[in-house]
């Protein structure tokens, strides 16, 4: 699937910033063999003293930036062109109980090693309850996959949907607790959820195309950044996400921007500045879908 994705992203101060320094990760990846960036571009109003465009361990590509003059805004925009490959869903997974047995087996620490998506990260530590509920959904004679989705579609049966009960730094227990949040949320308490199973399982930003309702018109600027899961169910299989917030497995309409092991490692934008007083933020997302380019 072909996607036109454009982000727009802007702060203002009610007092100017004297100083900053950010670190942003807005633009799609570009994986081989599940998505591929055709071209993607990130302008910085107004701009920024220093730019230095980098891969992380995790091998997301960030921007950090840093201003030394007085401003009182800051836009960010990127234009992407996109495209998302179909991926296999046959499940090649371990049995759940030969998972211990492969993990303790193996001996890379790569980037994309399950080892490191184990155990407690900056966001998501496994907890005592969140591992019972997740033991109580799983056939511990299933396949790790098998394990997954249960996990996944319990969490959107039993939790609601709610962007004001939540911000940016809420516990995933507590969201766990109350039963409501948003993407993150969903995302975190799954990864705390899996973890105390002994399932490696990490953090996928990106954006989701979204599809209005049959007759109205898509509406400019009205989809956003979103957050699913990635496990991985074992050495044939690999790494596999799933959706918890839309109870579905990631596919062709979820576009790929940052992976790692929580929120703290994918964060769009991030940093520090000099200020005093209130500020506010607007963002608008717009994931359009073309027509495929045709098979090579």
């Amino acid at each position: 699937m072909l996607y036109d994705i454009g982000l727009t992203i802007s702060y203002s101060y009610t007092t100017p910033a004297d100083a900053g320094r950010h670190a942003l990760m807005v633009l799609p990846k570009d994986l081989p063999g599940e998505q591929r960036l055709i071209a993607g571009s990130l302008d910085i109003k107004p701009g920024p003293a220093e730019r230095l465009d980098r891969t992380d361990f995790f091998g997301n590509q960030v921007t950090e930036i840093a201003y030394r003059n007085p401003h009182s805004e800051i836009v960010f925009a990127v234009q992407a062109r996109v495209e998302r490959l179909p991926e296999g869903a046959d499940d090649r997974s371990l049995r759940l109980a030969d998972l211990g047995g492969a993990l303790a087996a193996l001996r890379s620490v790569d980037p994309d090693s399950p080892l490191h998506f184990l155990g407690p990260s900056q966001r998501v530590a496994p907890h005592p309850q969140m591992t019972a509920y997740a033991r109580a959904q799983v056939d511990e004679t299933g396949t790790v996959m098998g394990a997954v989705r249960s996990v996944g579609l319990a969490l959107h049966r039993d939790m609601a949907f709610d962007p004001e009960a939540t911000s940016v730094s809420t516990p995933p227990l507590e969201a766990f607790t109350h039963r409501h949040g948003v993407c993150q949320d969903f995302t975190h308490v799954m990864i705390a959820c899996l973890r105390g199973l002994g399932i490696p399982a990490g953090y996928v930003s990106g954006f989701l195309r979204t599809i209005p309702p049959k007759g109205k018109p898509r509406l400019e600027g009205a989809d956003a950044m979103h957050a699913w899961v990635r496990a991985w169910c074992g050495p044939q299989a690999g790494w596999w996400e799933f959706d918890p917030t839309n109870a579905m497995a990631a596919g062709t309409d979820h576009i790929v921007v940052g992976r790692g092991r929580d929120y703290a490692d994918v964060a769009p934008i991030k940093g520090v500045l000099k200020t005093v007083g209130p500020q506010s933020s607007k963002q608008a997302v717009d994931v359009v879908p073309l027509e495929s380019p045709a098979p090579k």
